[in-house]
Order: C-alpha cells, then structure tokens, then sequence
C-alpha cells in the first residue's frame, strides 16, 4: 500500500515554512504521496482552543519569538524574524494552491505554497498583493492570469473551506500537521517522527 501524506499548512507559518523543504525531501525519500491543504487556522484555532498570535500571553509570544531563532540557526534557513507583511492575506493565495491541487497535481500546489511562504519569510514579499502573487505563480511554473482567473471562482474557496472542517473533524488544530494514516505529527520539530513512521511503511 503506498504512503501517503496529509499536509495541513498556513501559508502564514514560519513553522510551515521550516518544514516545508524537509516533508517535500522526506516524501520523495520514501516513495510517499504528499496533499497540502491550505486550510483556515482562523477557523480552527476558536474551535481546538488555539490563540491566533495577537492574542497570545506576552510569554508566549517572547517564547515564541526564540523558538524562531533556535531553529533558524540549527536548520541553517534563513528567516525574517518580523516580516514586514505578516500576517499577509492569505485567502486568494490559498484558493490558488487549492485550485492548482485538483486541477493540476499535488505537485505543483505544494511547490506553489512554499513559494508562497519563502517569500513572506524569507524576502519581505507581500504575497497578499495580487501582482506580487502573479509573480510568485509565474516562480512556481505556473500561468499567473490563468491560474488567478479560475481561484476566483467560488467553488476554490467552498472547497477549502470543506478541507477546514475536515480536519477540524480529524483532530487537527495548528500548522503544519502532518497525517499518516490516523497518525497526526504536529511541527515542524516533529518531523523526526514523520521520518520515522514513514520508515516504518
């Protein structure tokens, strides 16, 4: 039976995207399928009993904040700590990578998200502005006044708001998460056991 992964991202993580190149390789690495949802963390965080990061106690957010810096220098990945556009609107983004995922493949709605991502924490891009996020599209070898054209269409944005409830209904509750089988990974930081499990076939 072949391996497959369940990826639950925001497209508004810095911990998404310190995972992001890591669950791509680790994948590949064991012959796994890999289907990223972008789903709506403003949806699930009031239902699972998640803050959105404003709201945090200042610990946290200091925590936070040095959890960030750990894992940039042991990862080697660079990251704008306070990005100038964070959070950025992430809704258009996310019906693109949705669109893309059942239009195109699994493939390229990943590699559109992480470019998605490495641009709002690592190039101080607004990839909430709809002519940087034709860009980025064109980055991710896609046709931008295409593929912007077919994510306005309601049906992207019902759809992802389905794949919201969905994993709301299976027990995930913050970014990324990463689901084998009944089994949820939560963080990047967790991903020697996505390593593991996928090992383990």
């Amino acid at each position: 039976m072949e391996l497959h992964i369940d990826y639950y991202a925001s497209l508004n993580s810095p911990w998404t995207h310190l995972g992001a190149a890591r669950i791509e390789a680790m994948a590949m690495a064991n012959g796994a399928t890999l289907r990223i949802y972008p789903v709506d963390f403003g949806t699930i965080f009031p239902q699972s009993g998640g803050l959105p990061l404003p709201k945090r106690a200042p610990q946290r957010q200091a925590y936070r904040m040095m959890e960030l810096k750990r894992w940039r220098d042991h990862l080697g990945i660079p990251i704008v700590l306070e990005p100038e556009f964070f959070p950025a609107k992430e809704l258009q983004a996310a019906c693109c990578v949705v669109a893309l995922r059942e239009t195109v493949g699994d493939q390229a709605a990943v590699r559109l998200a992480h470019r998605v991502l490495k641009a709002l924490w690592q190039e101080q891009k607004d990839p909430g502005d709809p002519a940087t996020l034709a860009g980025l599209i064109r980055d991710a070898g896609q046709d931008p006044e295409r593929l912007m054209a077919l994510a306005a269409e309601p049906r992207w944005a019902e759809r992802r708001a389905v794949d919201t409830a969905a994993a709301l209904a299976r027990g995930v509750f913050g970014a990324p998460s990463y689901v084998i089988g009944g089994e949820i990974f939560w963080g990047q930081d967790r991903l020697m056991f996505v390593e593991k499990r996928l090992a383990a076939g």
